[in-house]
């Protein structure tokens, strides 16, 4: 029908791969983990996946994830790790918790795959597995269907291989009837801060050169770019000292189950929950009292740019196997991977993921953020950087 000019509805024939968490009618989701593996199935599609079908989406398949969403690397001791596309010879981390979302992509067994972004889930699997992955505002998709790991930051999000086809899938997600095309703003004085504190810690070698590299051919191609100062990002590590908002919220989820079934849990998962049974409600209040507070300092510092630019994980994939014997490296790895993008679903804002890195190189995000709400105005700079980008 595509051949022949015929399109009935935005996604009619698209083959679309869903994550573990979202409700498929008739399945049982299992969220990666053996403990819902018991569960009745779902009576009917998860929000989300409701409207993909509506939009003439195909769904292929389940994929896999990081038991509960609990982790960015993507490790999976129930049913297995997916490894990366990029290199697997030796075998590295797919990223998670939307591990086999973005290999499915990566893969091209999808053209899209739906996953769900906490603290970085759609856009660290897409980075290091070098395609396109979009986390929304988080009130902007309905969760309603979907097994949650913080229900304060839990957001639906895609993963692609450009911004055109994850700016399509968010509008469909959104219930955007319209389904306006992007209009990429002019790259000629396009107004572009790069966030010098914090983010920049501790790149590794190519990390910071396919990053350097890509500023300066968008800086070549007519984009204004400032360094800027966003010193409260130092704070993070002390304000979520405990496991922070996902922690509590993740223990909330699970406290009764996990008492009965604590062993059927992946131990690593189990002890990031169990953490939040320390955290007390006024420790709650403090951390949401100092959330607004950060984003407030995000609004003022963000105001005078079209958007932020930062590396979206500071390494390159590393190697399953040291990480599944390792539980202190995999405790560090997984703070390490997680820490640029978790920024984001503090903030409450919206990022996308975009390839920066040169063909045959481990693959590389940049990741383009904008303040809560803003989400088209930020695809469609998306769009402009990745035309750039890709010249």
């Amino acid at each position: 029908m595509r051949a022949s000019g015929i399109v009935p509805s935005p996604l009619a024939g698209i083959p679309v791969s869903i994550k573990d968490c979202f409700d498929i009618e008739g399945e049982t989701t299992r969220a990666g983990s053996i403990v819902l593996g018991d569960a009745a199935p779902a009576k009917t599609d998860a929000i989300a996946v409701r409207r993909l079908r509506k939009a003439g989406a195909i769904i292929v398949g389940r994929t896999n994830m990081v038991e509960f969403a609990y982790s960015v690397l993507g490790l999976n001791p129930h049913y297995g790790t997916p490894k990366n596309p990029w290199d697997r010879g030796t075998g590295r981390i797919p990223g998670g918790s939307s591990s086999g979302a973005a290999v499915s992509v990566a893969d091209e067994m999808a053209a899209i795959g739906i996953g769900t972004d906490t603290g970085g889930s759609v856009r660290i699997p897409a980075a290091l597995c070098g395609v396109t992955g979009f986390k929304p505002t988080a009130s902007r998709i309905p969760t309603g269907g979907t097994f949650p790991l913080s229900r304060t930051l839990d957001s639906i999000g895609s993963i692609g291989s450009s911004v055109a086809c994850c700016a399509l899938v968010d509008s469909i997600l959104a219930g955007d009837v319209t389904l306006a095309p992007l209009k990429p703003p002019p790259l000629t004085g396009l107004r572009l801060g790069v966030v010098q504190d914090y983010v920049l810690d501790a790149l590794d070698d190519q990390v910071a050169a396919s990053f350097d590299a890509a500023l300066i051919k968008l800086s070549k191609a007519g984009a204004s770019l400032t360094g800027i100062r966003f010193t409260a990002l130092q704070s993070l590590p002390e304000i979520n000292r405990y496991g922070g908002l996902v922690a509590a919220d993740a223990y909330a989820t699970h406290r009764d189950v996990i008492e009965r079934r604590k062993d059927d849990y992946d131990p690593r998962v189990a002890s990031r929950i169990m953490r939040g049974a320390e955290i007390s409600a006024a420790d709650y209040e403090e951390i949401l009292r100092q959330r607004s507070a950060m984003i407030m300092e995000s609004t003022r510092i963000a105001a005078p740019y079209d958007a932020l630019l930062m590396p979206t994980v500071a390494t390159l994939a590393p190697a399953i196997t040291a990480l599944n014997v390792d539980d202190e490296l995999y405790a560090r790895s997984n703070i390490a991977i997680g820490r640029n993008a978790r920024i984001v679903n503090f903030l409450d804002g919206c990022a996308i993921s975009i390839p920066c890195h040169d063909p045959g190189e481990g693959p590389v995000g940049l990741m383009i953020v904008r303040q809560g709400g803003e989400d088209r105005s930020l695809l469609a700079v998306g769009l402009a950087l990745e035309t750039a980008l890709r010249q």
